[in-house]
Formats: C-alpha cells, sequence, structure tokens
C-alpha cells in the first residue's frame, strides 16, 4: 500500500524536474503572455494570504496543490512570481498600441536614412562632375599650349582612357547611356581606384625574384663586386677548377654568372673552356631529338594519363608569377616533364616533380636578359634563345632528380627515410619541439613530406629557393644528403611559434604556412649556416642521433 500510495503523490515531487516534462521558455525580450496559459497564475497572485497562519488544507488536486504551495513550489525560481505580477498591470490594448508605435517609429527612421542616402549621393555625383569639367578644361589648356603633346592612353577593361596627373579619367564617347546620377557614380569609383593599368601588375612580395644581385636593386656593394670579379676570373681560364668553384658558390652565386655556374656545377658542362660549346650543341640537339621521338606519343593510351596529370599540374606551378602563365612558357615545361618521365620509367612523372623544373628556367633566362623575370614575355626572345633555355632546362633538371630519383620511385622509399632521419634529428637537436608534437600527436610526414617532396619550394619564395640551390649545387650531394640538415634547421627556426600552439590543428596550419614570404638572402644565409653547423656535428656520427 505504501507503495501504491507513493505512486498516487509522485506529482507531489517536484515535477519541473521530471525528465521530458514540457516548460514554457521566456527569452530576454518577453515574449506575449497568454491570460489563458497563465489564469491559473493571475488567479494566485490576486488570491489575499490566510489571516492566520496554520496547517495547510490537504490538497486532493494538482491545481490546489499549487495554490497552496504558491512561490514555494519552485525555492528559488521566481520566474512563474514575477509573470503573474506582470499580467496584473498588462492590458492588450496597452501592448498593441505601443507595438504599432515602435513599428511607425522604425517605418519613418528607414525613409529619413533613404532620403539622407540619396542626398548624400546627388552631392557627391555633383562633386565629381564639378571635378571632372575643371580637369577637362586644365587638359584643353594645356593641349592649347603644348601644341601637338597628346596625353597618352592606357588599356582599362579593353577601353581607352585617357589619365592626367596620376587619376583614371574615362573617355566622354565612351560614358554609358542611363542617368546622370549613374555616370557620376562610374566616374567617382574609377577616381577611387587610383590605379595605372598602363603598368605591369603588382607582384606580390612572396612571388617576387629580387634580390641584393639582381636588376631594379641598389648598386652592388665593393664586397660583391669583389666576389663577382672572383668569379669571372675563374671562369674565364681554360680549365676551371670546380673544387674553387664550388667553394666560392656556397656562400651564393652572383647573378650575371650563376647560369654558366650551375651549369658546371651539376655536371652539364665540362670544366673545359674548348669543349663547352661542342657539348652544348649535342646536348640541345639530343633533346629536341627525343621531342620529335617521343612528344607525338603523349596522347597514345599508354602515355595520356601522364601527359594529362602534367596538363593539369602546370597552370598550378607558381600561380602568382605572371612568367609562368604564359602558354609558350607552360607548353616548355609540359615537353621537358613528359619526355622525363617517359624517360625514367621507374619512377614516371610524379606530383612535385613540376616544381623542380622552375628555378633552372629563370636562372637561364636571366642568361639572355637584364631587365625583372617575372612579367618578363618570352615571346620577346628569339626562337633559338627559347630552345636553349628550354634544352639546358631539361638536362640539368634531369641532373638534380639523378641524385633523388628514390624519392620518386614506387611508394617514394627515399622520402620515407628522410622524414625518418628528420624526426631522429630533431628529437636530439630540440627535445622540447620533438615532444611538443609527439604531445599534441602531429606525426613528421604530415609536414616533412612535402619539404622532402619539393625540396622546400612551397614554403620558401622563389628567390629564396634559388639562393638555396646556390648552396646545394656547391655542397656534395646537396640535393640528397644536405637538404635534411637544412629542413632540421628549418623546423628549429620556428620552435617559439611550435611550442606557442596547443592544438594539432593550430601545429599543422602553422607548419604547412610558415611565414616565409619577407625572406631574401639574409635568412637564407643563416638557415644554410645552421644547417652546416649541424651536418658537421652529425653528419659523421649517426649515432649521436640514434637512439
Amino acid at each position: 500500500m505504501s507503495n501504491d500510495g507513493n505512486k498516487k503523490q509522485f506529482w507531489k515531487r517536484n515535477a519541473a524536474k521530471v525528465p521530458g516534462s514540457i516548460q514554457h521558455v521566456y527569452g530576454a525580450q518577453h515574449p506575449p503572455l497568454d491570460p489563458l496559459l497563465h489564469a491559473n497564475l493571475i488567479k494566485a497572485g490576486n488570491r489575499p494570504p490566510p489571516a492566520t497562519p496554520g496547517k495547510p488544507k490537504k490538497a486532493t488536486t494538482f491545481q490546489e496543490f499549487e495554490s497552496i504551495t504558491s512561490d514555494a513550489w519552485d525555492v528559488g525560481d521566481d520566474d512563474d512570481e514575477l509573470l503573474a505580477m506582470a499580467a496584473q498591470n498588462l492590458n492588450i490594448e496597452v501592448v498593441m498600441e505601443t507595438a504599432n508605435k515602435v513599428i511607425e517609429n522604425h517605418s519613418k527612421q528607414q525613409e529619413r536614412q533613404r532620403q539622407d542616402d540619396t542626398t548624400e549621393l546627388e552631392q557627391r555625383g555633383e562633386d565629381t562632375q564639378e571635378e571632372l569639367e575643371e580637369e577637362e578644361e586644365e587638359n584643353e589648356e594645356d593641349r592649347a599650349g603644348e601644341g601637338d603633346r597628346t596625353s597618352p592612353e592606357v588599356s582599362f577593361t579593353s577601353q581607352s582612357s585617357p589619365h592626367t596627373e596620376g587619376r583614371l579619367v574615362k573617355s566622354q564617347s565612351e560614358a554609358p547611356i542611363g542617368s546622370p546620377k549613374d555616370a557620376a557614380s562610374e566616374h567617382a569609383g574609377l577616381h577611387r581606384q587610383r590605379s595605372l593599368p598602363h603598368r605591369p601588375p603588382v607582384i606580390p612580395l612572396v612571388a617576387r625574384m629580387a634580390d641584393q644581385n639582381t636588376s631594379g636593386t641598389p648598386a652592388m656593394t665593393e664586397r660583391e663586386a669583389s666576389r663577382l670579379d672572383k668569379f669571372k676570373q675563374l671562369l674565364a681560364g681554360p680549365n676551371t677548377d670546380l673544387e674553387e668553384l664550388r667553394k666560392l658558390s656556397w656562400s651564393g652565386i652572383p647573378r650575371q654568372v650563376r647560369p654558366i655556374t650551375w651549369k658546371l656545377l651539376s655536371g652539364y658542362l665540362p670544366a673545359n673552356a674548348e669543349r663547352r660549346e661542342s657539348v652544348l650543341q649535342r646536348k640541345r640537339q639530343e633533346y629536341f631529338g627525343f621531342i620529335q621521338q617521343y612528344y607525338d606519343s603523349r596522347n597514345d593510351e599508354h602515355h595520356q594519363d601522364t601527359y594529362r596529370q602534367i596538363h593539369i599540374d602546370i597552370p598550378r606551378t607558381n600561380p602568382l608569377i605572371p612568367l609562368f602563365q604564359q602558354a609558350s612558357v607552360q607548353e616548355i615545361f609540359e615537353r621537358i616533364l613528359f619526355i622525363w618521365a617517359i624517360r625514367h620509367p621507374a619512377s614516371g612523372y610524379v606530383q612535385g616533380i613540376n616544381d623542380l623544373v622552375t628555378p633552372f628556367f629563370v636562372v637561364y633566362v636571366f642568361e639572355y636578359i637584364e631587365e625583372e623575370v617575372e612579367n618578363f614575355d618570352v615571346s620577346s626572345l628569339q626562337e633559338e634563345a627559347l630552345r636553349n633555355i628550354e634544352a639546358d632546362s631539361f638536362w640539368c633538371m634531369s641532373k638534380l632528380l639523378d641524385g633523388i630519383q628514390d624519392n620518386y620511385t614506387f611508394a617514394q622509399p627515399g622520402i620515407q627515410r628522410k622524414v625518418k632521419a628528420l624526426e631522429e634529428l630533431v628529437s636530439r637537436i630540440d627535445e622540447s619541439v620533438h615532444l611538443h608534437m609527439q604531445q599534441y600527436e602531429v606525426e613528421y610526414l604530415q609536414f616533412a613530406f612535402r619539404w622532402m617532396n619539393n625540396l622546400l619550394m612551397r614554403e620558401l619564395p622563389l628567390r629564396c629557393t634559388i639562393r638555396l640551390w646556390d648552396t646545394y649545387q656547391a655542397e656534395p650531394e646537396g640535393f640528397s644528403h644536405f637538404h635534411l640538415y637544412v629542413c632540421a634547421a628549418f623546423l628549429v627556426r620556428w620552435r617559439k611559434e611550435i611550442l606557442e600552439e596547443r592544438d594539432f590543428q593550430g601545429l599543422m596550419i602553422l607548419l604547412q604556412n610558415l611565414p616565409t614570404m619577407h625572406w631574401g638572402n639574409e635568412e637564407v644565409s643563416v638557415l644554410l649556416a645552421e644547417a652546416y653547423r649541424l651536418k658537421f656535428a652529425f653528419a659523421d656520427a649517426p649515432n649521436h642521433y640514434k637512439r
């Protein structure tokens, strides 16, 4: 019986805590009160308190129990009491009248805002029109005073637009047909742009290739001029001392002698000066013989997949540099990569190899031009010069890949080994960084695979890659062995930023987007010096980083 009694009196317990019970939710702005839903609350609020305290009457219904207990139903919860008090003072007519006033005021405010905007736009249009008329009068006076002198014209979205005083003014004959207000707005937009479309597009800093040895920079220092003279003297001899050339090149190669120096250090050209020209002619002819023999097979069933992947990857190569978006340059890259792929069936073409062509191409273009290369139109070069650049780039890229081909064979075992060696090396030289990445479950393969596959080309601006490769060409096994120590020094270079990240996602975003866009030769030189120190300490003592 006691159990039955407990079941019957279950509702007397705090029903508000019963799972699944429906509770009314009131937001911060107090929704309209429904008198029907809260009739009992209102009645309870109006009922006077008992005159004398005493034992309350035994409740027989839920409503009676709620009335008797009043605000003690939920201790500490005054929502119902507040609602009941508000209900006494609220009147539906008052609520509706207040709401209508709010809506009316809001509508009037919006109308005033629209009128203000229209007035401001008309004023701007009048001001702009006055400026245009004043400038037109000034232009006419200038033309009258200077005789045959005419204002230059530039191309702007397929329309000619005379510009004066660095400001763009759209030709009156090409003004759109429409209201003067629309025309004035368009003129104002052109004035705000303050652009000069006759100039080459602005190259982002990360894509610029200028350093202290390139054109467009201040004159060389005395030290740089002295180094250039040493290079020229060494290269002018009948037999170039390659060992001495490597020593000079380790600290960077002047742009003027970089093409010939890279060809010598890569083994593409012989040290004997008399044989160089004949070797160049023979190798260039050999390359274009490969083109005639193999390139037409790119659409064959056996090769079409390789060619299609190359064709997809080429436009993605350095997309911020206009030079590499020219159709003729992309065709050159397609030929170079396709010929290399079918001549190396053990690996074939692997994504990432397309990046390795670009430093050679840029360096060998500098052999024929003096100006900046980012916006250079290769169609202005003679056809023979362009063919020479293509053949030289192919052979030097092939020499590089011969030393790291196991990076690109099946399962890429060379990269797997290098990433593992990087992990062991970092665990010895900076245990804090190593343990921090272990704590947040960051695997070295997740970020360092790209460092090995692309030789840090995706992490550094191209100008820095070229400077880095000066040292790689000078260092024995630079691309295959020294690169490991460069990667270790590069990772530890960001130890402060790495240790500040406290989750996996933050670490991965940092490691895949390291802030190197402002880097130049100085930063690369410091990186290489640290890498050399690590190599000197660990390369000949592998047990130092083996547990």
